[in-house]
């Protein structure tokens, strides 16, 4: 069914209905649905927006609940927070304007988190935004939480010496991705940025110079986390962050271990997402994902509620696929994180030659050659089908292990000598074998060069790079396409270095169609970006979509409660308890 707009029953506005076919995969004994039915909404109903949350079927109060993995989180701070082992802890000690009401099956409904609502479009023209703080809401140390303390924490993302996080709101007040040229936190502690108002102790309000349609899904991410300016700690706050979830940080053996306790002055009545089961939250760090899993695997002791963070490696796949029990306790499930074979459209300037890599690729080989169906889940689209808006389309349909005729077709005789650029770890050599042996087959002559996997991104990053081609992953901040195809494939942020584009694509009426659907409504802007989704790899062929991770993972028999976001594609464990 074509994806349309349409209102929902319950106070909620439909941003899209997408219904893809569903097939499933049945490699290594598992099965994972790659095109299941996506909804996106956004609730128009403060009750929406109000807690408590659903119940958890089966869910009791106590115990410990143990997360197990190999590195450390690279930061605590909610203003820093970006990565995804940060992104699903935070919800636990943080709360933020909007949030995403998530059935873990792709069922998602953005909510007010913070905010009575998603937030008020105040004109009807983007420009303008305000948020109404609940009545309710509270710190860990017992105050409210009011407009103040989330512009604050707004404020404070501004400062170069707490980057790591998103800059969307930043470079959206700033109208430049210089923002902390615009202004100064240092220098103005005291005040906000231009553009941040707080009217009064329950609103806060936003001016833009252009219209920012995706505000309230941008407001979602930790960077509008609360903070009162004596809580500050600059740098510090990394290690202790002030709570305004339902846990706290108790303890924090920086590397090794973080301790959540309940926060007393969390109200389940305010939250409309997050529940208080478990006693504890314990974070442990250093085991490998061989050995996580292993621990998990064996259910002794602490480890019986206990999930291993890192996905089940390639050498256990078969001993958990294949066992009942452990099937029982293993969660398989796709991810929005998104991989594509890059051309580079500087060098590669030929469209017939780009659309015939895109026919030679044999995708189920490639697949095999990363782990297999519980790894990887092949797709066609530049969108991975968690995206509101998603239409699945093959632009160059090759079939399961593509289509070099096509390809030859295509070339008409030619032989094009192309540069493959590969990080010098395994996952990416073995695709290079694949990938080379696939295009050498349809005609083409591939030369591998490798690149240091620490400075890999960086190097791709830089417009005069000398690959034609590489290997490239996108997960979207949020589910739109706004987060997924400007930020890949608008020209005008191309630049000598730092690039997001990097097939270094630019086409002015597909720039214009970037301006035109940003403009949009929310509720709009989802099957636009499936058409422009659609028109720019039928056009253009910018870059080869390979496949979406597959998150497969594997917890104790007293684990309960945990999904996989329909956002990040990582485990949350808003809903997670402790079988007693």
């Amino acid at each position: 069914m074509r994806p349309r707009v349409a209102a929902a029953a319950g106070g909620a506005i439909a941003l899209v209905v997408a219904l893809g076919a569903c097939s499933e995969n049945t490699g290594e004994g598992t099965t994972v649905d790659t095109e299941r039915q996506q909804t996106g909404v956004i609730a128009t109903d403060p009750k929406d927006s109000m807690g408590p949350a659903a119940e958890v079927p089966g869910a009791q109060k106590g115990g410990t609940f143990t997360i197990i993995r190999e590195t450390p989180i690279s930061h605590l701070d909610p203003q820093r927070t970006y990565s995804f082992a940060g992104l699903m802890t935070s919800p636990l000690f943080s709360r933020y304007l909007t949030t995403w009401k998530d059935d873990g099956k792709g069922g998602l409904v953005l909510v007010g988190d913070l905010a009575e609502t998603p937030g008020t479009n105040v004109n009807n023209d983007c420009k303008v935004w305000e948020f109404k703080v609940k009545d309710g809401v509270k710190f860990e140390d017992g105050r409210p939480i009011t407009s103040k303390e989330i512009a604050y924490g707004i404020a404070r993302s501004f400062d170069p010496d707490l980057s790591g996080g998103p800059t969307y709101i930043q470079e959206w007040l700033a109208d430049s991705p210089q923002f902390d040229t615009k202004w100064d936190f240092k220098k103005n502690k005291t005040s906000l940025p231009p553009g941040l108002t707080t009217p009064d102790a329950k609103t806060l309000r936003f001016e833009f110079t252009k219209p920012r349609c995706d505000l309230p899904f941008a407001v979602s991410l930790p960077t509008t986390a609360p903070l009162p300016a004596d809580k500050d700690t600059g740098v510090n706050l990394d290690h202790a962050p002030f709570s305004s979830g339902p846990y706290k940080v108790a303890k924090n053996q920086v590397g090794v271990q973080i301790t959540l306790d309940r926060n007393p002055h969390w109200d389940a009545n305010t939250d409309p997402v997050r529940h208080q089961y478990p006693d504890q939250f314990v974070w442990s760090f250093g085991p490998t994902a061989d050995a996580a899993n292993n621990r998990v695997i064996a259910d002794n002791g602490a480890d019986q509620s206990a999930i291993a963070f890192n996905y089940v490696p390639a050498s256990l796949v078969g001993k958990v696929a294949n066992d009942p029990a452990l099937k029982q306790r293993s969660i398989l499930s796709p991810t929005p994180s998104a991989n594509q074979l890059v051309i580079n459209n500087l060098r590669v300037k030929d469209l017939k030659v780009r659309q015939a890599l895109n026919y030679a690729i044999d995708r189920e080989g490639l697949i095999k050659s990363v782990g297999g169906q519980t790894v990887a889940s092949p797709m066609t689209t530049l969108m991975p089908s968690s995206t509101i808006g998603y239409k699945a389309f093959d632009a160059y349909p090759a079939g399961a292990n593509g289509n070099v005729d096509k390809a030859k077709e295509l070339l008409g005789g030619q032989t094009p000598e192309l540069v493959l650029g590969v990080a010098d770890n395994t996952t990416e050599q073995q695709m290079a074998t694949q990938l080379k042996g696939n295009l050498e087959r349809a005609g083409f002559k591939i030369t591998v060069r490798n690149i240091p996997d620490d400075s890999k991104l960086d190097e791709i990053k830089k417009k005069d790079n000398p690959w034609d081609l590489y290997i490239g992953n996108w997960a979207a901040d949020w589910p739109s396409g706004a987060s997924i195809l400007p930020v890949l494939y608008d020209g005008r942020t191309i630049k000598a270095e730092g690039n997001s584009n990097q097939s270094y694509f630019n086409d002015p009426a597909i720039n214009a169609e970037f301006d035109r659907i940003l403009a949009l409504p929310p509720t709009e802007q989802g099957p636009e970006w499936a058409k422009l989704d659609e028109r720019i790899m039928k056009e253009h062929a910018p870059v080869v979509p390979l496949y979406v991770d597959v998150a497969y993972l594997v917890h104790g028999s007293k684990a309960g409660g945990v999904f996989i976001s329909s956002v990040f594609g990582y485990p949350s464990f808003v809903n997670a308890f402790v079988k007693q």
